[in-house]
Formats: C-alpha cells, sequence, structure tokens
C-alpha cells in the first residue's frame, strides 16, 4: 500500500511491538525510578520534537504536534527542551512515579490530581514517590503534554525517541501496565506559580499558500477553498486533520506519479475532501498537493467538528 493510500489510523490502539526501554509486564528494574502506566487513556505517546533530517530515507520528523507546548512542560520542570515526554489525547491517563520527581502540564484544559489533592496545569507540581497522578479528560483542546524531571528515557530511534503512528518507528502507544524509564534530573523546577494557558477558539483561521499542484484544480476550487469553511473529521489523528465541506474540484484527471510531502501539505484525495499533513505525515503521497498551510500546531488542539478556514498568507 503507498503510504498515501494509508488512512489514519485513529487515536486508539497500540502497536505491534514492545517500546525500547518499557517493560510490558513492569517486571524490569531502573535504578533512576520510572511511570508506571496504570490507565493510557486513548492514545498516550511519547514524544519530543522529533527526528529531522530523515526524510530522503522516507522516514518524518513526527515529533509533539505542539512543539512549543512541550518546550513550556520541559522548560518547567527543568529539563532541556528537547526532552521526552508525554502527549496524551482527549481522555486522559493515570499514572505513578516510583521516584519523588517534578512534573508539569500544558496544553488542553484537563483537571489534574496528585494523589488526593487537585493540581494546576501550566506550572511546576511535586509528586511524591508511589503517588498516583491522574490526569483528566480535556475539557477544552484535544492534547496535553506531560513532562516529567529527568525526562522520560525510553531508547533513541534515529536519535528520537517520538513515537511514529504512521511508520511505527519508535515506542509505541503507550499500555496499561507499560513501565517507562526515567532520566536523571537536569535542573531545578522554573521558579512560576502559573503561565497563561492558551486559547482553544472553536474556529481555526489558518495561512495556506499556494501549493505544488493548485494548478491541478478548477479556478472555482481555488475559491472554493479560501471562502467557505470546513470541518475537522472525527477520521484525523497525527497522520493528518482529514475536512469535511464543499469538495474540491480537479482541473486535471489522472494520477500522480508520488512526490514529496511536507509538513501542512493539503492534499486533495479522489472525494475531494482537503486533507493537512501533520507530524506523522507520509513523505511522499500521489494525490495533488492544492495548498501548504504555514503553521500547522493549531490543529493540535482540534477537536472534530472544530471550524477550520484558510486564507492567504498576506492577511
Amino acid at each position: 500500500m503507498r503510504p498515501d493510500r494509508a488512512e489514519p489510523t485513529g487515536t486508539a490502539g497500540a502497536g505491534p511491538t514492545t517500546p525500547a526501554g518499557v517493560a510490558r509486564d513492569g517486571s524490569s528494574s531502573v535504578a533512576t525510578g520510572a511511570v508506571e502506566v496504570l490507565r493510557a487513556g486513548a492514545l498516550t505517546t511519547v514524544q519530543d520534537l522529533g527526528r529531522p533530517g530523515w526524510a530522503h530515507l522516507g522516514v518524518p520528523r513526527s515529533g509533539a504536534l505542539d512543539p512549543g507546548a512541550l518546550r513550556l512542560a520541559n522548560r518547567l520542570v527543568g529539563n532541556p527542551e528537547s526532552a521526552a515526554g508525554l502527549e496524551i489525547t482527549l481522555t486522559g491517563c493515570d499514572l505513578r512515579l516510583t521516584r519523588a520527581s517534578t512534573v508539569a502540564l500544558v496544553g488542553a484544559e484537563v483537571d489534574v490530581r496528585v494523589g488526593t489533592r487537585p493540581g494546576d496545569t501550566g506550572r511546576p507540581l511535586a509528586v511524591p514517590g508511589g503517588t498516583v497522578l491522574r490526569i483528566g479528560p480535556a475539557r477544552q483542546g484535544l492534547r496535553c503534554w506531560l513532562a516529567v524531571a529527568g525526562g522520560i528515557a525510553v531508547d533513541p530511534v534515529l536519535g528520537s525517541r517520538a513515537t511514529d503512528i504512521l511508520s511505527g518507528i519508535g515506542p509505541a502507544p503507550l499500555r496499561d501496565g507499560d513501565r517507562l524509564p526515567l532520566g536523571a534530573p537536569a535542573g531545578p523546577p522554573a521558579p512560576v506559580d502559573v503561565t497563561v494557558p492558551a486559547g482553544h477558539p472553536a474556529e481555526l483561521h489558518l495561512a495556506a499558500r499556494p501549493g505544488p499542484r493548485h494548478d491541478w484544480f478548477t479556478p472555482a476550487a481555488l475559491d472554493r477553498l479560501l471562502g467557505t469553511a470546513y470541518q475537522v473529521s472525527p477520521l484525523s489523528n497525527r497522520v493528518g486533520a482529514r475536512l469535511t465541506g464543499a469538495p474540491l474540484p480537479r482541473a486535471v484527471a489522472g494520477e500522480l506519479p508520488s512526490e514529496g510531502l511536507v509538513l501542512g501539505a493539503v492534499q486533495v484525495p479522489a472525494d475531494g475532501q482537503p486533507l493537512i499533513f501533520l507530524a506523522d505525515h507520509p513523505t511522499t503521497g500521489g494525490y495533488p498537493v492544492i495548498a501548504v498551510v504555514d503553521d500547522v500546531t493549531p490543529l493540535a488542539q482540534a477537536r472534530p467538528g472544530t471550524t477550520v478556514r484558510f486564507h492567504g498568507p498576506e492577511r
């Protein structure tokens, strides 16, 4: 199956292999401590800033869908910005830390409990060893990023610990009973009481430039892309945000030979519905790309049904 023909895999389900550095039965011993996964939730993955520089070998960058959120969470707990954390989708998760540590959660609006006491997002939280950290479902937004002092220390693959759900590179999505090793803390937590949370608008406005195959579409299709609203489909995931709305008619029939794809490429399959590629996108594809979105970060928090409008980069 060609990469561009693969359907997004949805937000549930684990990969076929055990992540490097993770014991499914919890039997491994990690001297520096570990995170035990009590409830993995719909989709929780290990993410860092990705593995750039491998696209020529068919390996996408992957990494956190909102790199800025992960960087902030890492700074709050005293980690390097590149440290690996957890990307948690929609339903939250329950974790137990085997050593006393500091954590920070940034992104979607969620309820947090450290043992029996409530905690805050956007600030460092002290978690005693053996305490259960409960992250509730997202009230607004879709994803949040958890940093733990020392970082998640699973073995890197091609220089990154990121989970790539399309290629299967990196650790598999978490399952109940996983045990994630922790690295040694690099520095003290940041001296802050609170950070300003990002907003979660019901309508996104994305700047887009003409894509390499915009001439494969009719003038009406280009006007429609920039002049009508689309909604995020429930079939979206880390590979791409599928949109539903007015179909985009083609001026050129037939198929392209597979050609390179970049982050933010707006590909149009045979049904005419646009698909915006995200962090785990394939590196090649055979459907024409009508446009390229400048910044896909807002889509990290876009729930199904969120309205998306495109506009030119000059706006």
